[in-house]
């Protein structure tokens, strides 16, 4: 299967004129006395009718997000039900966010933290402390996203466009394991949108337009989605994206140089449902990103990514999703990123560490593919009272990482190489009335190589899971403890392995490879807390509460170090510029511990959500000493408030964040943001959405770029207007 290769957009005013477009096509569905409005001048009667309905609806306990069913589990629960650290971010919440990056999408996920730099489209994520090299697994439609460029800062980045989105499903700490190698500190799945999602139950074809504008960069954004239904087996979706922004400004007025991006993204999609029990999705995700890397604030490297996921998902199961419930997924990611440079740059030879100069037009070509196949199947029986539900199953991912380019080019320290991954599990979850006993076992081996090096491992993780709920009285039935003991295990990475050469620019010194690395053991203790209560100040109203502390030991942690040339023993040899080496070494352990909470209060007119999380880690040497982890996020205390207005068509309200700094950051501050948000549903055709970001204009920086060569400071206020027009039939 081929990549799809869009030519760079270029042509800006053109963006400009298409969103003007559909802001004026907006204005036009507005005053239209379109026949399916009628609904707006109901009888009072019907409309309180209507309302009745919807509050008997929320009764029902799906009112808030913690009761949503998570896309990510094996077993069909909701992030409520789930014995584990769980959050669930829906469309509903997106669109209110009318995000731009993932950072914004994942506001106020207590533990997450996402890092980017200047250019915005490519992001890390950040798990309770654990960052890059597959630590976080990020999935986009079950196709994992392994792109690695070497860099200052983040070293592991995937590019998906908030738009293309429909929900978000995260998963905290290593008691993913079912999901993947390597994923100790969690998982993030992506879910991008189906034909069910714009199509009505009646119409056979449906469209979506969408025009909005950040003030911010003078930001445009357009959307175009189409939605087909052939039959009531078979639908299809398309969604095409673009971006046009320029350069932000922070919170002191200063704008950021490089922070201009274009982005053109796309979706195709199609659900195929065989027989009454069984589905076939097929998904292509993909984007062409454009952007100008910047040194000392001067345009250094003109960077062009094209990035192609394609996805094939089978689930089928028998009459009662008994013994059968069968999940197949395939998918390859392929990810180029080129760069090119503006100007000639002074260089070392990444060989002989002599200087040179990389000519203007010198180009770097970073090229990852990833393949993956997942398997498992979920039985349901019961023995002696007790219910089982046994899941069990296999998974397998392939990197293959090439790259290359002129000499004294970045590529060069991204090394070539293949690396496989792949593991075994079985897990069954027992419940017998108020006890909850969840035992797991995962088997993982991984190997890794290059022309001159390979490396192989493979381990056991043990998972058990104990869940109470000891009461029976109204008040207290829903209220649940947990306690987990659960391991994980990450496979080093290729570039942690096989990095050489000398440092390309300012100061020259090696690299150093380490191919006797150990992977990591991530063994996490974790003591939790789940309540939900309906009908508490009201009938309809609902109450969920998650809260955790755990205790991460991540054994044999993967750190660089520099070694000085002075010391025999470090194996760091003397060259031509000054006398230390860099290398990938394994730690003693990184001690990680925290407490996480999350909660929401619907009342169907409003609702109320609050969500905090401390982080606080460190590693410890093989010798004993101990070090602040660099990759500890804010602590975070995020409220949310909303009001629903005119049966539900209108909702506003607004959001609170205070972030600590994490301990021994060096640029790192506390700061509090506020943001405010309406959203209103004018007509059943036309949405009208506006929000204010970073409403005082605060200057603050992410203090996980603290390793990065300059402070970069984040966005200051931000106005965002948009329209969506929507038609069907």
């Amino acid at each position: 299967m081929g990549l799809v290769n869009w030519g760079r957009p270029t042509d800006r005013p053109m963006a400009k004129e298409m969103a003007a477009l559909l802001a004026g096509a907006a204005a036009i569905a507005l005053c239209m006395p379109a026949a399916k409005a009628q609904q707006a001048t109901q009888p009072a009667a019907d409309q309180q009718s209507d309302q009745t309905k919807k509050t008997d609806q929320k009764s029902a306990g799906d009112s808030t997000l913690l009761d949503k069913i998570l896309v990510i589990s094996r077993t069909g629960e909701t992030a409520i039900q789930s014995l584990a650290s769980a959050s669930h971010v829906d469309k509903e919440q997106l669109e209110r966010r009318m995000a731009t990056t993932p950072n914004e999408m994942l506001l106020g996920v207590p533990g997450v933290a996402v890092q980017a730099d200047a250019r915005r489209v490519s992001s890390s994520i950040n798990i309770r402390g654990l960052q890059d090299f597959g630590r976080v697994a990020v999935i986009v439609d079950g196709a994992r996203q392994d792109f690695q460029r070497s860099d200052h800062g983040t070293q592991s980045t995937f590019y998906v466009d908030p738009e293309l989105i429909k929900s978000v499903d995260v998963i905290r700490g290593p008691v993913a394991n079912t999901y993947g190698s390597g994923a100790i500190g969690g998982v993030v799945f992506f879910e991008t949108k189906d034909a069910g999602d714009f199509l009505k139950p009646e119409e056979t074809w449906a469209g979506s337009l969408t025009g909005r504008y950040e003030t911010n960069g003078k930001g445009w954004t357009t959307s175009a989605s189409g939605a087909y239904r052939f039959n009531e087996n078979w639908d299809v979706l398309g969604n095409i994206v673009y971006r046009d922004y320029g350069d932000y400004k922070n919170g002191g007025g200063d704008t950021v140089a490089g922070t201009g991006f274009d982005v053109l993204s796309g979706l195709l999609k199609t659900t195929i449902r065989p027989t009454e029990n069984s589905e076939l999705k097929l998904g292509w995700v993909g984007s062409k990103d454009g952007w100008t890397e910047t040194s000392g604030g001067v345009p250094a490297n003109d960077v062009d990514l094209k990035s192609n996921t394609f996805t094939a998902r089978y689930n089928i199961t028998d009459d009662a999703k008994s013994w059968l419930d069968l999940h197949i997924n395939a998918s390859y990611n392929k990810t180029l990123l080129d760069l090119t440079t503006l100007v000639p740059q002074n260089r070392f030879d990444p060989t002989t560490g002599l200087p040179v100069v990389l000519p203007a037009g010198s180009l770097s070509t970073f090229d990852v593919g990833t393949t993956g196949i997942d398997i498992w199947n979920t039985s349901r029986f019961e023995t002696a009272g007790i219910a089982h539900e046994l899941t069990y199953g296999g998974d397998w991912v392939g990197d293959d990482v090439e790259t290359g380019g002129t000499a004294g080019g970045d590529s060069f320290y991204t090394p070539s190489g293949k690396r496989n991954v792949s593991g075994a599990y079985v897990q069954d979850k027992l419940t017998w009335e108020w006890l909850e006993v969840i035992t797991g076992l995962r088997y993982d081996r991984y190997s890794l190589k290059d022309s001159e090096h390979e490396t192989s491992g493979d381990r056991l993780s043990p998972r058990i899971t104990v869940g109470v709920s000891p009461f029976e009285s109204a008040d207290l039935a829903g209220l649940q403890f947990y306690g987990t003991y659960a391991e994980g295990y990450r496979s080093p990475s290729l570039t942690e392995t096989l990095i050489s050469g000398n440092h390309p620019a300012g100061v020259t010194f090696p690299f150093l490879p380490n191919p006797n690395l150990k992977p990591e053991t991530g063994k996490t203790v974790e003591f939790g807390v789940n309540f939900k209560q309906n009908d508490i100040f009201e009938g309809g109203d609902a109450l969920r509460l998650k809260a955790a502390y755990f205790n991460n030991n991540v054994e044999d942690y993967i750190d660089g170090v520099t070694l000085s040339a002075f010391d025999p023993t470090s194996g760091c040899p003397f060259g031509p510029g000054i006398p230390i080496c860099f290398q990938y070494q394994n730690f003693a352990k990184a001690k990680i511990n925290g407490f996480e909470l999350e909660s929401v209060y619907d009342a169907g007119w409003g609702y109320a959500g609050f969500s905090a999380s401390i982080i606080n880690g460190h590693t410890i040497s093989y010798e004993g000493e101990r070090a602040d982890l660099a990759t500890i996020p804010s602590s975070q205390v995020t409220a949310q408030l909303g009001l629903r207005f005119l049966e539900d068509r209108l909702t506003v309200g607004g959001e609170v964040q205070y972030n600590g700094k994490p301990k021994g950051n060096p640029v790192a501050k506390d700061y509090t943001l506020v943001n405010a948000f309406a959203s209103y549903q004018a007509t059943d055709n036309l949405k009208l959405d506006v929000r204010a970001d970073n409403l005082f204009d605060v200057k603050y920086t992410n203090p996980l770029n603290a390793s990065t060569t300059a402070v970069l400071y984040e966005p200051g206020v931000t106005l965002k207007l948009a329209a969506t027009m929507r038609f069907g039939g």
